[in-house]
């Protein structure tokens, strides 16, 4: 009842805006705006260099922009060319030779050449790499420069995965000249050059006009960091802004769908949203309390009351729409009093206090609000304190100083976090890893289904964390623009083929 009269408020209020409004936008599309694009964001990276930081926000700016790796994941999920036009695999499966594309030149017009693969690709997984993805890097043994555009990636171990982990943003290719400076001055080798980042406004980009492949339609584009919801309601009907890619204030969207100047998508994505619990503080290291709490949350409440309606329950850490996803949304079902049998039978019969750290993502702080009253009716108490994208990093992500947090998790196909050592949800588990070591060395197709279906079902009865939803890419955008991807199967906002339907 609370979500539907808030939407209802909302929407009138939405209503009034989008009057008042409309002469303002009456001027959108105008000669200048058509060769250029505006964009919003929620949050604002925390610098630039997509192969050291784990922020999605880095690559929603720079990833196939910017920076290029040696395949790229397309619109539908497939791992598709980029430098590397072509690639051959040893009939042992521990050699993947890379042809790459000729003439590719970095921003500051130095040549690329297979010396850079192999320097992007050493020291992404170096002892001392800062890589938020290292373990992407960890079956390459060698890489060995052929020629200036062949390239032999040999494997310590079969790797079925190794050209889709390429294509990850934290593989993408650097310039040994300015891989240092890439987090304030990103130089990469793709369609776009970064120009200017105004902290805590926008970041702009703009054609590079020596790029190797086929040129943009788009001469400039710019990112705007808009975090409060209000605000990006405004900057959208308004015409201040052409898209916002992925829009998090659902309660307005049914105001965009009614209007025909814009574009409403519902699209998927890998973000898997969940209450992430530290394994090892407190009465979190017991089993039967993480269960206690994944039989307490509300799940389809959550979705409905957070998200209005934008959402897909969850029972693991996996995509819906992937053929290998396993249904355990049964395997804890909302029951309070299995909760509290089980808080009970943990010795915590009176519960306990903990506290939960929200970032800024609405999911987040809206989602806080409804757990905390969920988890409160078995006896457990969150203190909830929010914190910014960068503390979130630093507290949570890195130094693991936290009870409880809410976090969706965008990277594709990244069930195999929860094999690392010290990541923050401090997992451990034998069986689990020995799971992940025989993936990674599985080529057949349906034998790594088989063996990502048997990981998921291996997490969610441990509960090492509560499963949500699968967060859903709502996106509005003015409905002369064309090519903006529906799907987020990876991070990004590519642009590359983005133009104006009237130009």
């Amino acid at each position: 009842m609370h979500a539907k009269s808030l939407k209802s408020r909302l929407l009138c209020l939405a209503g009034g805006a989008a009057f008042v409004l409309a002469a303002l936008a009456g001027t959108h599309g105008s000669a200048e705006a058509k060769s250029s694009l505006s964009l919003g964001m929620i949050l604002e990276p925390p610098h630039l260099d997509a192969t050291a930081g784990a922020a999605a926000a880095i690559d929603e700016v720079v990833y196939q922009n910017v920076f290029q790796g040696l395949t790229r994941i397309g619109p539908d999920g497939r791992v598709l060319p980029s430098l590397a036009k072509s690639w051959d695999v040893s009939e042992d499966g521990m050699t993947y030779r890379f042809h790459l594309q000729t003439g590719v030149l970095f921003h500051d017009g130095t040549p690329f050449s297979a010396d850079d693969v192999k320097f992007s690709l050493d020291r992404a997984g170096a002892e001392g790499s800062v890589n938020a993805q290292k373990q992407l890097f960890a079956a390459i043994l060698d890489v060995v420069v052929v020629d200036p555009e062949t390239v032999d990636i040999k494997l310590s171990t079969p790797s079925g995965n190794l050209t889709y982990n390429l294509a990850w943003g934290d593989a993408v290719m650097v310039s040994p000249e300015t891989a240092e400076t890439n987090k304030t001055h990103p130089v990469g080798t793709g369609p776009f050059k970064f120009d200017r980042w105004m902290k805590g406004q926008e970041i702009q980009i703009s054609r590079f006009e020596e790029y190797w492949g086929e040129q943009p339609k788009l001469d400039k584009a710019s990112f705007r960091f808009i975090s409060d919801p209000n605000a990006a309601f405004a900057a959208i009907i308004s015409g201040d802004l052409d898209a916002f890619p992925t829009y998090s204030t659902p309660e307005t969207i049914v105001q965009f769908q009614a209007d025909p100047r814009f574009q409403v998508t519902i699209g998927t994505t890998e973000g898997e949203t969940i209450l992430a619990m530290n394994n090892t503080h407190g009465p979190l290291k017991n089993k039967l309390v993480r269960q206690a709490i994944s039989h307490a949350v509300n799940k389809q409440a959550l979705i409905d009351g957070a998200m209005f309606g934008l959402g897909t329950p969850i029972g693991t850490h996996f995509a819906p729409h992937h053929p290998a996803y396993n249904d355990l949304t049964g395997l804890y079902p909302y029951d309070p009093a299995k909760a509290k049998e089980l808080l009970a039978k943990a010795g915590y019969p009176d519960g306990f206090s903990a506290t939960l750290k929200l970032p800024p993502p609405i999911y987040a702080r809206r989602g806080g609000e409804l757990i905390a009253s969920d988890l409160k009716k078995i006896g457990i108490d969150l203190k909830i304190v929010p914190v910014e994208w960068a503390q979130w990093l630093s507290e949570v992500f890195r130094e693991t100083n936290y009870d409880f947090t809410i976090i969706s998790h965008v990277e594709p196909m990244d069930i195999g976090i929860y094999a690392r050592d010290k990541y923050y949800f401090n997992y451990n588990s034998d069986t689990f890893k020995q799971l992940i070591e025989e993936l990674n060395v599985t080529v057949e197709e349906e034998k790594r289904y088989e063996l990502l279906k048997q990981a998921q079902q291996v997490i969610s009865e441990d509960a090492v964390n509560v499963y949500l939803f699968q967060l859903a890419k709502s996106a509005v955008w003015n409905t002369n623009v064309k090519g903006l991807w529906h799907n987020s199967p990876t991070p990004g906002n590519d642009l590359s083929q983005v133009y104006w339907a009237d130009n």
